[in-house]
């Protein structure tokens, strides 16, 4: 049989799904790659793999997907991972520069600055420009919230805009896959949820952001119902942007 395709994510909110996956008999059953948010997306919209831990937003550019596992990349409030930073309050921001590793973090910013703070703001691609504010995804944002004034924590500001928690990455495949498959990544998946913070050790250290806190706390990796609504809700505003 052939190995199922398989791309996921080089961020530490990905590493508890590594671990998992690593230490299971899935391994025998993929052939595993790891990529940026964006570039995910890309493989499984391209048909470059099979499934993914792939950006919600990059639905919208899947004309048949599925929804695998019962896991997410997630938050129930503040994520601490995903931000605005800015050089001014955000009711005064009006030049914005996204994330080129994110979509669905950049659409969120761009939608919460529409419906929630009713700003209109110009989208800044020049990297001769400095922008008001620049959306910031990942590890690159840790340690950084104390060395900028001002400081939006996308999943905090959607939970106070629409009352949900949010999805910022499903396991998506642009197949129908095996159930037999499905199970044992979804297993895979659970232990390394269930052992978190087992990939701590040896992670670089940044003042002010606590590891322990982030992966058991601000992240929550199960794709409940609630979370399924704000994904939809989330795309339905998504559509609207443009």
């Amino acid at each position: 049989m052939n190995k199922i395709r398989v791309s996921a994510v080089s961020y530490t909110n990905t590493y508890p799904f590594l671990n998992g996956i690593r230490k299971s008999k899935v391994m025998d059953q993929i052939d595993l790659s790891v990529d940026y948010p964006s570039a995910c997306a890309q493989k499984v919209i391209g048909d470059e793999a099979d499934m993914g831990i792939i950006p919600t937003a990059a639905l919208l550019s899947l004309p048949e997907y599925y929804i695998n596992t019962d896991f997410c990349i997630g938050t129930e409030g503040a994520v601490d991972s995903v931000f605005i930073f800015s050089n001014k309050p955000i009711n005064e921001v009006e030049t914005l520069k996204l994330d080129k590793q994110s979509r669905t973090s950049n659409g969120l910013a761009r939608v919460l600055l529409k419906n929630y703070w009713k700003r209109e703001v110009q989208l800044i691609t020049d990297d001769g420009i400095e922008p008001d504010a620049y959306v910031l995804i990942g590890d690159r944002t840790f340690g950084k919230k104390n060395s900028v004034p001002y400081v939006y924590d996308l999943g905090k500001e959607w939970f106070d805009f629409t009352g949900l928690p949010f999805a910022f990455a499903l396991w998506v495949s642009n197949k129908k896959l095996p159930e037999s498959f499905v199970k044992d990544f979804n297993d895979a998946l659970a232990y390394g949820v269930a052992h978190a913070t087992d990939v701590i050790e040896g992670l670089p250290e940044f003042e002010g952001f606590d590891y322990t806190k982030y992966l058991t706390a601000h992240l929550d990796f199960h794709l409940t119902d609630r979370k399924r609504e704000a994904v939809q809700r989330y795309l339905g505003y998504l559509k609207d942007l443009d």
